[in-house]
């Protein structure tokens, strides 16, 4: 059971992450139809833009707290994510608007490629480690550990996605959504800039993205120029999973995720996952020692393949997700 409740703890942490990543595919998806294949990369420009700041304040040796270096890097990496993604929706997005689908779908694997190459060009290939300035305080939970950082990454998480809910069901903005949602040319002769509203949505999910950047990055201690592309696949999944132009079934879908892939890495995966395990072999255990200290940014190699592994079941037996589309309020 130590186990069991050691893994949905692990599961719920990275669930989180997907979930606020799935929040962007999702809103975009809804009112727009678009898949934007570059937001998993949106999410890498926020991990390392908040990672230069943090460590450029660290290195200068300022008598700033420590929440006011990591709010700085955050703040620094919501602006530029935001500006990255109203320049992909006016320059990449907004002409292709009403050109065949294909067209908008390769435009946004062509923006996940430049992204990544620019992200290669400013801050290099290799990984770059967060400073250690943050010492995760560890909780006993029925046998479990979880850390105060994730407590604090789902409690942030769920605020976020709980904020989220209530512009989109309260505010005028939330409203001008759903209703672009539903027709987009009904909308705009009730006098809604329609392209106001799908550059707030694209700019809305951009600060999300760097938000679910830094809480990688925080959790595993490092980022790299490629980190965003299988994130973001698998966000995407996520979304998918719950149905994609659904809220809440973004959040959920990335909660389950999270959940499934700990679960599957935990009792499937790899030897690493085992170690500490009563009834090991000699050589199970000599691998361990071997493998100890070496830390995957995903965790198990066979991680991967649940995810996506789902999606395959997902798209066969719901297509439209555990939720389904809400067309209305999809947005």
């Amino acid at each position: 059971m130590e186990i069991l409740l050691q893994q949905i703890i692990n599961g719920l942490t990275l669930g989180s992450v997907y979930a606020l990543v799935a929040l962007g595919y999702t809103m975009v998806y809804g009112i727009i139809g678009l898949i934007n294949f570059a937001h998993g990369e949106v999410v890498m420009i926020g991990a390392m833009v908040s990672l230069s700041v943090i460590t450029a304040l660290v290195g200068a040796q300022t008598s700033l707290p420590v929440v006011v270096v990591i709010l700085a890097g955050l703040f620094v990496a919501i602006l530029v994510c935001m500006t990255i993604a109203y320049g992909m929706e006016k320059v990449a997005y907004r002409p292709l608007r009403k050109a065949p689908r294909l067209a908008p779908l390769i435009t946004a694997i062509g923006m996940s490629i430049v992204l990544q190459n620019v992200a290669l060009i400013v801050w290099g290939r290799n990984y770059r480690t967060f400073p250690t300035i943050i010492h995760p305080t560890p909780y006993d939970i029925f046998g479990a550990t979880m850390t105060d950082l994730q407590m604090f990454i789902v409690a942030l998480a769920a605020l976020l996605m709980a904020a989220l809910l209530f512009v989109v069901q309260r505010t005028r903005l939330g409203m001008a959504m759903r209703a672009t949602a539903q027709n987009p040319q009904v909308a705009g002769l009730m006098g809604i800039d329609i392209n106001v509203v799908i550059s707030a949505a694209f700019v809305i999910g951009a600060a999300l993205a760097a938000v679910a950047g830094l809480m990688v990055m925080t959790y595993y201690g490092i980022a790299h120029y490629y980190m965003g592309f299988l994130l973001g696949l698998k966000a995407f999944t996520a979304a998918v999973l719950g149905g994609i132009g659904n809220l809440a079934g973004a959040m959920l879908g990335g909660i389950l995720l999270g959940i499934i892939e700990a679960l599957g890495a935990g009792y499937i995966g790899d030897v690493s996952n085992l170690c500490g395990f009563p009834w090991l072999s000699d050589s199970l255990h000599e691998q361990c020692a071997a493998n100890e200290g070496q830390v995957s940014m995903f965790g198990s190699n066979y991680q991967d393949v649940f995810a996506f592994f789902v999606l395959i079941l997902v798209l066969i037996f719901r297509p439209s997700g555990l939720l389904g589309e809400r067309v209305a309020e999809r947005a």
